[in-house]
């Protein structure tokens, strides 16, 4: 419980109708979750106007409103507090509410394309091996040391994220690792919180149905880095074009990491195997257990991160040899009998399933044959679609095209898309099966020994979304059951 007045602290207020002495309970951005005693924040968001739901947050019993927009009649013994960006406000009253927990925190935000949840993953496990107490805010999930919370979105709702915090902090988290993603930067979810270091790892096509354009997604992730403070690090992939770019306004200290090119944290690869990454990390020769030159960069910047954070550089890089990447991340498995490899992985953008492939191809003895199981989600960015499809038959022996959490769009149609910008040639190496499960063991069927097979697009998820009902799903249990199948 907290005083209005002093979580009003540098917001933008504009009109005052009531009195700013009152005791709020909580503070909520959904009016379902009003309780007597809360404080609800009307943001104006993409799926809808919580304007809309003020009379709602009061019969819920709420004390205070804090909006854009004044309702037209006010009631008496409710505060309205008026400011000209409600979701700037959020944030900043949310972290006022719980008591600012990243000054008490070492918060590092991690944005992207692809890489984030690998990063921030292992930058949490390589704490955790050195003692040190962490937090984890992530894809797969929320984790205080060693208690795991569930994830919703890759960077919780603001009142959820900064709740999230304030348990880290008062668990004793020295760090917090957090996936940034685009979303959560253009909708102000970050307003208020303080990163004592970001991380760039890439950006390529995907989330245009939010953004439309890439040069908007593209601003709106350099948004991230306009805002650091000069007491804050920054570190970007040198490799990545737009690198510089998100450097361009920063106040924050600016590393970057490469493997072609002059940075302040240089690797280079030595041998990529399925047993690992042989590297040279600014001439320190290091084995992974990682795999793929898109594993090499994460791991670069893992390290640049760790050692920007003052952590010592020899115990770094010996605790990283040590440590796997995110569930559902190049996460392969060995048929026992007939030698089959079983890879699983998040992938599910162009650049994403290119990168997995092409590192699949560097793992090839000559002969093995590559069976990628592949699709596309619904309500989600149209463009991808041919690209996906288009990638998946050219980089592997048989694509095997199938759904991929549909959700409220036809399946069948996201397969037809798929297909759009096939040759005569790549269309001869697909088949489409609908039928997720269907798909995969169809996959196993024409494996022989020593064959390659990757299940991309889903990773870590637990289920398969179709028209608002999320079924129970796991890639990695299906593959592995088939695999059981083939060895009787």
């Amino acid at each position: 419980m907290r005083p209005l007045q002093d979580i009003l602290y540098k917001i933008n207020l504009q009109t005052v109708i009531g009195h700013t002495d009152i005791p709020v309970l909580s503070i909520e951005i959904d009016s379902r979750r009003i309780q007597k005693g809360s404080c609800f924040i009307a943001v104006k968001g993409v799926a809808g106007d919580g304007h809309l739901f003020i009379s709602d947050a009061i019969a819920s019993g709420a004390v205070a409103i804090v909006c854009e927009n004044l309702p037209a009649e006010t009631v008496p013994h409710v505060t309205y507090v008026q400011t000209n960006d409600a979701a700037k406000a959020a944030g900043m009253i949310c972290h006022a509410f719980y008591g600012y927990p990243t000054q008490s925190l070492k918060l590092v935000g991690i944005t992207g394309t692809n890489g984030k949840t690998t990063v921030a993953t292992v930058l949490f496990n390589l704490c955790r091996e050195l003692g040190i107490s962490v937090g984890l805010i992530s894809t797969v999930h929320n984790r205080i040391n060693d208690q795991i919370l569930a994830a919703t979105h890759t960077t919780p709702d603001v009142a959820s994220l900064n709740q999230l915090l304030h348990q880290m902090s008062d668990a004793g988290c020295e760090y917090v690792f957090m996936e940034v993603s685009s979303h959560a930067i253009h909708q102000q979810r970050i307003s208020g919180l303080h990163f004592t270091g970001a991380v760039f790892t890439n950006i390529t096509h995907d989330h245009l149905d939010y953004h439309k354009t890439f040069d908007e997604y593209r601003r709106v992730k350099k948004m991230f880095f306009d805002q650091l403070s000069a007491a804050s690090f920054c570190i970007t992939n040198e490799d990545d074009k737009n690198g510089s770019y998100m450097l361009q306004n920063t106040a924050a200290k600016k590393y970057s990491y490469s493997l072609k090119n002059a940075a302040y944290f240089k690797g280079k690869i030595i041998d990529n195997s399925i047993m690992g990454l042989h590297m040279l990390i600014n001439d320190q020769e290091v084995m992974f257990r990682l795999i793929g030159e898109f594993n090499a960069y994460n791991l670069l910047a893992v390290y640049g991160t760790a050692v920007s954070l003052g952590l010592d550089k020899q115990e770094v890089l010996r605790v990283m040899s040590n440590l796997h990447g995110a569930e559902g991340r190049f996460d392969w498995s060995l048929s026992p009998q007939e030698g089959v490899i079983g890879i699983i992985d998040y992938a599910h953008t162009p650049d994403a399933l290119l990168n997995v492939l092409t590192t699949i191809k560097k793992l090839q003895k000559g002969y093995e044959q590559v069976i990628t199981v592949v699709g596309c989600g619904g309500d989600r960015d149209k463009t991808k679609r041919k690209v996906m499809g288009a990638t998946a038959a050219m980089y592997s022996t048989k694509a095997i095209l199938t759904s991929d959490n549909p959700r409220t769009e036809n399946p069948s149609q996201i397969l037809i898309e798929m297909k759009e910008d096939l040759t005569i040639d790549l269309f001869k190496k697909v088949v489409t099966v609908e039928d997720r499960r269907e798909a995969i063991r169809m996959a196993v069927m024409l494996a022989r020994k020593d064959d390659i097979i990757l299940v991309a697009g889903k990773g870590h998820e637990k289920y398969q979304e179709v028209k608002g009902v999320k079924f129970p799903f796991d890639d990695k249990a299906v593959l592995l059951e088939a695999f059981k199948e083939l060895d009787k």
